[in-house]
């Protein structure tokens, strides 16, 4: 049956299994965010290690999600990673090495032969906390905004600027996608905290900096959404492959795809119903709501940026060099092959839910901490 279908299919296909695990990874980022908020909210050692602990048990799930969408991106999208890796390697390389500060933290924290100190590894949480969502939210602006690179007949990579992708914080639609990835991140972070943690200072805290990160998350998730609609868009010719700007092309996207608008629509309004419940109902349950709207809607805004006749990964540079889901994928083999693997993903899913639970079955709190051999 796999073999029947069409090439085409296989490259829609493809991407939308990115975008699944690009918006997975920006729900799993309040891992980030919430070591953001470390002495924000902890004020206390007890309280940042009951921080730290509860962060820690999920760290993991954001790694292993950050390197299968880049995995799966390269194996089905190879001339993608060929060009940003070929141009913008300061950018991947600064958010490769906050995650593996993120990772040593973890590790050494609270070791015995910690020569550091823990206050050393809590900055370094603190540091991941706050480049890694923003640089990668900056990265992805770029689907949208361009990057400056040209490819030659062998597609070969020629970057325009020598800032190795840096200057795409020049483009404040790049930075404002950014912080709305960054303000989102500490708003699942605080609805997390008062999810998982039994500690009354924790949780007025948490509801006191809910509200402002949300009007901060706010502020920029409109300020992108409306440049987005507004912005001339890069759109190709399905029959000759020929790159054109298109006026309003991200909100004819939106129209043209009526399934994708409602998912959208449902997202936003998943985040600020999971938002409103924590802040004015019962805390604790909002972060369901909000993480998956969080899901729903970057699942969207991929699909936005390589359904309908879209550059994913446009050149501002040189139109003809922009990267589309048909001139960038992997052969009909390999897509082929590696649909045979996908169709385990769901199984993947229910082994990460199960293990959240089980994880989760009980908030933390002083005396678990207190009493607790093995801490991060």
């Amino acid at each position: 049956m796999i073999a029947a279908i069409s090439y085409s299919f296989l490259q829609e296909y493809w991407w939308a299994i990115i975008s699944l695990l690009g918006a997975l990874l920006v729900f799993l980022m309040f891992v980030q965010g919430g070591q953001s908020l470390l002495y924000t909210i902890g004020k206390t050692e007890i309280q940042r290690t009951m921080i730290v602990n509860t962060l820690g048990r999920k760290w993991e799930f954001t790694f292993t999600t950050l390197v299968t969408f880049g995995g799966a991106f390269f194996a089905s999208f190879p001339l993608f990673y060929a060009t940003s890796f070929g141009g913008a390697y300061w950018v991947w390389f600064a958010i490769l090495f906050t995650f593996i500060l993120q990772a040593v933290s973890y590790e050494f924290r609270t070791k015995p032969a910690n020569f550091l100190g823990t206050k050393t590894f809590e900055v370094f949480l603190i540091l991941n906390g706050f480049l890694a969502s923003i640089l990668i939210g900056t990265a992805v602006g770029t689907f949208f905004s361009g990057a400056q690179f040209s490819l030659n007949d062998y597609n070969q990579v020629t970057w325009q600027t020598s800032f190795g992708g840096l200057e795409a914080v020049l483009t404040f639609h790049n930075v404002a996608l950014g912080l709305t990835v960054f303000g989102l991140s500490r708003v699942l972070a605080l609805q997390y905290f008062l999810n998982t943690i039994d500690d009354a200072e924790i949780e007025a805290r948490s509801k006191k900096h809910l509200l402002y990160n949300t009007i901060f998350f706010l502020v920029f998730f409109l300020s992108f959404a409306v440049i987005l609609l507004v912005k001339d868009g890069f759109a190709y010719n399905a029959e000759t492959g020929v790159v054109s700007m298109e006026s309003f092309k991200y909100l004819h996207n939106l129209l043209q795809m009526p399934l994708v608008l409602i998912v959208f629509l449902a997202g936003v309004v998943g985040v600020l119903w999971g938002i409103f419940s924590d802040l004015f109902k019962k805390a604790g349950k909002g972060i369901w709501f909000t993480g998956a709207g969080t899901v729903l809607t970057v699942f969207a805004l991929f699909l936005v940026a390589g359904y309908n006749n879209t550059c994913y990964y446009p050149s501002a540079f040189d139109l003809q060099s922009s990267l589309t889901i048909r001139n960038s994928s992997s052969s009909e083999f390999t897509l082929n092959a590696m649909s045979i693997v996908s169709l385990m993903v769901p199984f993947v899913i229910a082994y990460i839910w199960y293990a959240w639970k089980s994880i989760n079955n009980k908030k933390i709190d002083k005396e678990e901490m207190e009493s607790e051999s093995h801490k991060y």
